[in-house]
């Protein structure tokens, strides 16, 4: 069978399926944007990244989505034409409009849809922060975010989400279209480790036992509650004087909207609480090795996850599978995952207090605690597990389509 992937990240969330289908001997190939360097596992094709759209407006993200969707459009007719390859299988992530136009290139193809999130106005991820609310009114921004999504929905045979949450904010309509499956955890490699190490960039180096407290995103801001966490931070410094802190991320913007021009959310919290803490105990890492993610995670004795309803990050199932202790917030995506006081704790996203409180307990009672870890692990090895359960049902869910 031909199997073609459009990611303009990939490999992105087909990073073990695609492989995997090829080593089940089929043809594989993955069409992505002429910026993406990431290394891939499959034969990569390239599309022309079309340039900035100047619509404005609540038309703007549909006319940017559909002019990539015409650029891949474009780059799949050629595939065809000087390539002679006409797949039987079309996968893609909805969320950049890529696959918009596919079935029209070939329409006898079965089309497959990465579907990750929908947006809406209330009830997810929009005014869920009343400090970051802009405006007045009905969101008709965000409502109008949404068009390629359902189009891109609308188009697929079937569709794909990573969680029972995810796909709940797709249309109620089409959600029997939806298979949950997640994009699995690798749970021989992520696992606990007591001769792990990691070295701070001082020299300092954090064991298994240490007082690590973690706190990790691809970057730090409001969307994964990077706030809400350095306001809880100068009790849970005060209250722990041996606590080591080392924080994971970016300063760049990856979700929400942007700090002020020249400024960082990183920078601007980090200044709000700089006068009551202890910077010499707060190590920032920026965005680090994969490598050095895992040890950090195989050390840490708390790790904070905080995220608005939203897309569910890898790392805090990660952590869990590494044996740490996830304090996640009380929010819809994590509570699909993390049961309060059985395989982690909770807290609500907004209570600096209790965040604080629950922080410096789980750093001054490890032992206490010891159960919630190995249960973590156990939550992810029976739900996520990659090589057991995830990728056999993914692997499944594009074959079956074929004949569907």
């Amino acid at each position: 069978m031909k199997i073609l992937f459009v990611h303009q990240n990939f490999p992105g969330q087909f990073l073990h399926l695609a492989p995997a289908l090829a080593e089940r001997g089929h043809q594989v190939v993955a069409l992505t944007a002429e910026h993406n360097k990431r290394p891939s596992p499959v034969p990569v094709l390239r599309y022309r990244t079309p340039a900035e759209h100047n619509a404005t407006g609540a038309g703007k993200t549909y006319a940017e989505m559909s002019e990539r969707g015409a650029a891949v459009a474009r780059a799949a007719l050629q595939l065809t034409r000087q390539k002679g390859f006409e797949p039987d299988v079309v996968f893609g992530h909805g969320g950049w409009g890529e696959t918009l136009f596919l079935r029209e290139i070939w329409p006898d193809a079965r089309h497959l849809t990465y579907a990750e999130f929908y947006y809406r106005g209330r009830g997810a991820d929009t005014g869920f922060d009343p400090e970051f609310q802009r405006g007045e009114g009905p969101n008709l921004s965000v409502v109008a975010r949404r068009a390629h999504l359902l189009q891109a929905l609308v188009e697929a045979d079937a569709a794909l989400a990573p969680t029972a949450w995810q796909a709940s904010t797709f249309p109620e309509g089409l959600r029997d279209k939806i298979s949950v499956i997640h994009d699995g955890i690798d749970t021989d490699r992520v696992k606990p480790d007591p001769e792990a190490r990691l070295t701070l960039p001082g020299g300092q180096v954090l064991t298994p036992g240490d007082e690590v407290l973690s706190f990790v995103n691809r970057n730090l801001e409001p969307y994964r509650g990077y706030h809400i966490f350095m306001r809880a931070l100068p009790e849970v410094l005060k209250a722990r004087p041996k606590a080591q802190v080392v924080i994971v991320g970016g300063e760049g913007q990856s979700y929400g909207p942007a700090p002020g021009e020249g400024q960082s959310w990183k920078r601007m919290f980090l200044d709000e609480v700089k006068d009551r803490i202890d910077l010499t105990r707060i190590h920032f890492l920026g965005n680090v090795p994969y490598a050095d993610f895992l040890s950090l995670m195989q050390v840490t004795r708390a790790h904070a996850y905080l995220t608005y309803p939203f897309v569910l990050s890898w790392s805090m199932l990660e952590a869990m599978s590494a044996g740490a202790l996830v304090i996640g917030s009380r929010t819809a995506p994590v509570e699909e995952v993390i049961r309060d006081g059985e395989n982690g704790l909770l807290v609500d996203f907004f209570d600096i207090d209790g965040w604080s409180s629950a922080l410096i307990e789980a750093l001054s009672e490890p032992e206490k605690y010891a159960v919630l870890r190995q249960a973590a692990r156990t939550s992810i090895r029976e739900r996520y597990d990659l090589k057991q359960l995830c990728l056999p049902r993914l692997i499944d869910f594009v074959e079956a389509s074929a004949t569907d």
